[in-house]
């Protein structure tokens, strides 16, 4: 009995463990994306939240959809097939049928178009902004100028032995937390895309031209995207990191950004791009 007993907390133990584990595996990746994961990236600002349930939303509407028309089809087959409906009907006009057939999907078109033109609303109607942040796509990486906190501006790159794989950088876009902060962007060379799946943002980076986007992160930590449109033959070497701080992490930060960038601001694309190199 005691030795049962004993093998019983162990297991317990085991289970408590492996569920820490799991929780702490699951902070870690939060804000960049999962193995094996299937869903929508977790949501880190209002518009991705609005994104997720319209997700979702669409998902049940369409599964019921698919099993109506499912059911539907086998009726047809069971009960109107040659063997037990030889005599086959010829009523035409079924103007009960004819309405239902027009008037359900006007309805669940309608019941699509009005959260679908919120939702753009809320993406594109940009709000009164705390800060603002100019982005420009190059090849292959990512400059970034804060011109609300003194115009220095600092490159991005890839490194390659940084974690998580593919998504490290030397020098991340940092904003505090709870701002509403408003993304410019635009591209030095050819066509990029500036795209961060937890924010719900993803707007082209068009050279001559500049497009804007918004998000308001709830939570600190780090977010990762990636360029989202395909610019040459290092597209997948040019990720963005994106660091939420809290107001006063974010004062420190601009201080010494201010000292670190703006006397030599290309200095940073030497020494990253030799890490990358290597």
């Amino acid at each position: 009995m005691k030795m049962s007993m004993g093998h019983i907390g162990r297991g317990l133990l085991g289970l408590a463990a492996a569920g820490a584990a799991l929780i702490a595996g699951g902070a870690a990746f939060a804000g960049q994306p999962k193995p094996w994961e299937m869903t929508l990236q977790e949501a880190a600002t209002p518009v991705m939240e609005n994104i997720v349930w319209f997700h979702n939303f669409l998902l049940v509407l369409i599964t019921v959809i698919t099993l109506f028309v499912l059911a539907l089809l086998v009726i047809v087959v069971v009960k109107f097939n040659a063997r037990t409906n030889p005599v086959p009907s010829r009523t035409t006009h079924n103007t009960l049928i004819e309405v239902a057939w027009t008037l359900i999907p006007v309805l669940i078109l309608v019941g699509i178009a009005v959260p679908s033109f919120r939702l753009l609303f809320l993406q594109l109607d940009i709000p009164k902004a705390d800060l603002t942040v100019k982005v420009t796509g190059k090849q292959w990486y990512w400059s970034y100028s804060y011109p609300d906190n003194g115009k220095f501006e600092f490159d991005s790159l890839l490194v390659a032995d940084k974690q998580p794989r593919l998504l490290g950088v030397d020098n991340e876009m940092v904003v505090p937390v709870n701002k509403i902060i408003r993304v410019q962007t635009t591209g030095a060379d050819v066509i990029h895309a500036f795209a961060v799946p937890a924010f719900g943002i993803k707007i082209d980076s068009i050279p001559g031209r500049l497009n804007e986007t918004w998000f308001k992160a709830t939570r600190t930590g780090m977010y990762y995207g990636q360029c989202s449109e395909l610019c040459g033959k290092d597209h997948a070497f040019m990720p963005i990191a994106v660091r939420v701080v809290s107001d006063q992490e974010f004062a420190e930060w601009v201080e010494g950004a201010k000292k670190k960038f703006a006397t030599n601001p290309g200095s940073t694309f030497a020494s990253a791009g030799g890490a990358v190199a290597q």
